[in-house]
């Protein structure tokens, strides 16, 4: 159990690393705790116009779920658990989800470009470039990266000094820290070309569907960065000073 004192000078990122269930409500209030994550909660609140004390407040709720569940704490899990959690929720998300937004947004193009070109337009812009980024961001962390770590903590499990490859984490992890910032920029531009994926009035059902799976989208790479940038990066960069120091 978390016992975490939130205070306006607490990160943001801070708060969802330790308290889990404090996701939901910076989700909520549109709450940037992935990228930008380093924040304290008092700048962030006022930049969402919302009081400290009310996400305080909200967060102190969630610390006790109804009917006793709670958000796993990958805080304390192993980093292999943590990497596996990442492929199977999140990576396989993306692996099959991004296909098929990518093939509802050309219907909609189709269907609605003429009368929508200020948002449609961009929005199809964006998620080519989003998209793209992605399959390449995941293809280097399943090929390169999450193998390096494990077998950084394999190493470490057998009381060796030093990974198996000798190849530091560090400069990999830069990297997909900056490709992370990239995705968040993107999120946030096809999130106001949309008017917070407001379907226009003469939107169809597609269109809704549309616009309702690319916040959902959204959402869920903003849980996918927050794990890797918060939790999993820095545990693997002290487990690897730990190994060579």
């Amino acid at each position: 159990m978390d016992i975490m004192t939130i205070t306006s000078k607490t990160t943001v990122g801070e708060i969802a690393k330790t308290i889990p269930t404090s996701v939901a409500v910076f989700q909520r209030h549109g709450i940037d705790f992935c990228c930008g994550g380093n924040k304290p909660l008092e700048e962030a609140c006022q930049e969402k116009g919302v009081s400290v004390d009310q996400i305080v407040s909200e967060v102190d709720k969630t610390r006790q779920p109804a009917g006793g569940a709670t958000a796993r704490d990958w805080n304390s899990a192993s980093l292999s658990e943590l990497i596996q959690h990442i492929l199977d929720t999140h990576h396989a998300y993306l692996h099959s989800e991004m296909p098929r937004l990518e093939q509802m947004l050309a219907k909609v193009i189709a269907a609605h470009g003429e009368k929508h070109p200020e948002s449609l337009q961009p929005l199809a812009r964006l998620y080519a470039g989003l998209t793209t980024e992605l399959w390449n961001h995941m293809g280097k962390e399943e090929n390169i990266l999450f193998p390096l770590i494990q077998q950084m903590e394999q190493a470490s499990q057998g009381g060796r000094r030093a990974g198996p490859t000798g190849m530091s984490i560090e400069s990999p992890i830069r990297v997909m820290e900056m490709e992370h910032e990239s995705a968040g920029s993107a999120l946030e531009q096809m999130r106001q070309v949309t008017d917070g994926y407001q379907v226009p009035a003469d939107g169809c059902a597609t269109y809704r569907a549309l616009l309702e799976g690319l916040e959902r989208l959204e959402a869920d790479l903003h849980v996918h960065i927050h794990l890797e940038n918060n939790i999993l990066f820095p545990r693997a960069l002290e487990l690897e000073t730990a190994l060579v120091s």
